[in-house]
């Protein structure tokens, strides 16, 4: 139908133009036809106006009451040097996280058990945004101890990647917790423009899912892949993990949340993460 509706409006157009040319009005006719071009109607039946939203989704769903930036990082760690790295790790990691020059903090950090094998994930918290990240990346290129830590760790790694991310406001800042617990990433990759709708019902669900103080961060990311999703949970072991989980469905309007929020995702991975001796989150 639009096809030939392009083919009359075009021969009209021609018919208009030698009537224009016989009277010396080509310039004219040039004219309308790049106005038809740009502004018709049919141009119109193809193109949807979208109302541009009046504020950035991380402004409606971060955290009001502080500035804080996080940081997670995935490094995939050759498997014959991964009880080096951890040791590695383990001698650098808490002196930058006690040092109170630097405005970081290390929320946690692990290894996958399952999931991407080899692989170590840590999170970082810097109070004060990203100034306070700044000026630790500018502090730590002067810190020899954490220059050597890098080159070393370059040989051990297969690939790396970081995010930076923001907590959701509907979520509880992650603290330190006594062990010995596992913990559970649960990575979503959103389709885009979906982000508040996510928020809207997941500020409803977390309330469900606090009674076992299992939930531990929720944060959506910012800078690296765009419109993740990261939920963080604690659990006993695998069993614990199972039963609560379980247990959740049994709960006025859990279903529901699932029911809403699966059409939103377009990938979603799970990690069951060990933590490393000097993780804060044990």
């Amino acid at each position: 139908m639009a096809t030939r509706v392009l083919q009359r409006a075009g021969r009209g157009l021609q018919h208009t133009a030698r009537g224009f040319q016989a009277s010396g009005q080509v310039v004219a006719v040039a004219r309308s036809l790049s106005g038809f071009r740009e502004d018709s109607w049919f141009k119109s039946l193809f193109v949807r106006k979208v109302d541009p939203r009046k504020d950035a989704h991380s402004h409606l769903l971060a955290k009001k009451e502080d500035n804080n930036l996080y940081k997670i990082q995935f490094h995939n760690v050759k498997p014959e040097c991964l009880d080096a790295y951890n040791e590695l790790c383990e001698d650098v990691l808490p002196s930058i996280h006690g040092d109170p020059e630097y405005p970081c903090e290390l929320v946690g950090t692990w290894n996958t058990w399952y999931g991407e094998q080899d692989q170590a994930v840590h999170l970082w918290r810097y109070r004060g945004g990203y100034p306070a990240l700044t000026e630790v990346m500018n502090k730590l290129r002067q810190n020899k101890k954490f220059m050597d830590y890098r080159n070393e760790r370059g040989k051990m790694l297969l690939s790396r990647r970081n995010q930076l991310l923001l907590e959701f406001s509907f979520w509880n800042e992650p603290v330190p917790r006594p062990g010995p617990n596992i913990y559970e990433l649960r990575s979503y990759q959103l389709r885009p423009g979906t982000m508040i709708e996510w928020g809207n019902y997941w500020a409803r669900a977390i309330e469900i899912r606090q009674q076992n103080q299992e939930a531990v961060g929720g944060f959506f990311s910012q800078i690296g892949s765009l419109y993740t999703v990261h939920h963080l949970w604690a659990y006993k072991d695998l069993q614990s993990r199972e039963n609560i989980r379980n247990a959740a469905w049994q709960r006025d309007g859990w279903d529901e949340v699932v029911y809403y929020t699966v059409p939103l995702i377009q990938h979603m991975e799970s990690r069951i993460m060990i933590p490393m001796k000097t993780s804060p989150l044990k």
